[in-house]
């Protein structure tokens, strides 16, 4: 998979993106990622690439020449299955959405920032808006990590034990059994005796009726 995440601030990624998982895909040569600063594309010296609101109000907005500048020069050599706008008021990211992408070959990814991007852009040339949440981040750059990190790990062969993908949370629209490790007792504190039965029927039949009671417990929307 190939992610170009457009952005104004691609300094903020350097960490996140050599560690952990995201490390490991780049490494085994399952991601291909690149950073392409925004700022590159503007149309004057000073490297702004935003303007006033017309119709006036608080905040700047990001100019539709640049981003068009930047994709288009983009498109030359690549050929894109999704061109991915972070914003919050788009449709929210969740675990079938990841997996969608996840089969994806060739992604954009254009983080937001200011007050937004002209809307012109998201009526022409977006092809799908996420958000991580109802709330306002200073940019799109954490969400847009997030959209990785979620999407990268389920490509196969980028997680050691891919079953592990597999049982996550909300893939089966359930929350995830509880989890014990050692020691079996711990301060009183003891592991259900079915996980030390040894019976795989028995163990699934528990962990598949407590994923449905932490559910319902924790996130009864899921159940509707």
């Amino acid at each position: 998979m190939q992610i170009d995440i457009i952005t104004l601030f691609p300094e903020m990624f350097e960490g996140f993106f050599n560690y952990s998982i995201l490390k490991r895909a780049q490494t085994k040569g399952f991601l291909k990622l690149n950073l392409i600063n925004l700022r590159d594309y503007s149309l004057n010296k000073y490297g702004s690439v935003d303007d006033y609101a017309f119709g006036g109000g608080a905040g700047m907005v990001i100019q539709i020449e640049p981003v068009m500048n930047c994709i288009e020069d983009l498109q030359k050599k690549t050929n894109y299955d999704e061109i991915i706008y972070t914003a919050p008021d788009g449709e929210m990211l969740n675990q079938k959405m990841s997996n969608d992408l996840s089969l994806k070959e060739n992604l954009i990814i254009l983080c937001g920032h200011y007050k937004g991007i002209d809307e012109r852009l998201r009526e022409h040339v977006i092809t799908k808006e996420i958000s991580i949440g109802d709330y306002v981040l200073s940019g799109g750059e954490l969400a847009s990590a997030v959209i990785c990190d979620s999407v990268v790990r389920l490509i196969p062969g980028v997680l050691s034990d891919e079953q592990s993908a597999l049982s996550d949370s909300f893939q089966d629209g359930l929350v995830a059994p509880a989890v014990y490790t050692r020691p079996a007792e711990y301060r009183g504190w003891k592991v259900p005796d079915v996980l030390l039965c040894g019976d795989p029927k028995k163990i699934e039949a528990w962990q598949e009726a407590n994923a449905i009671e932490r559910t319902r417990q924790r996130r009864p929307d899921l159940l509707k």
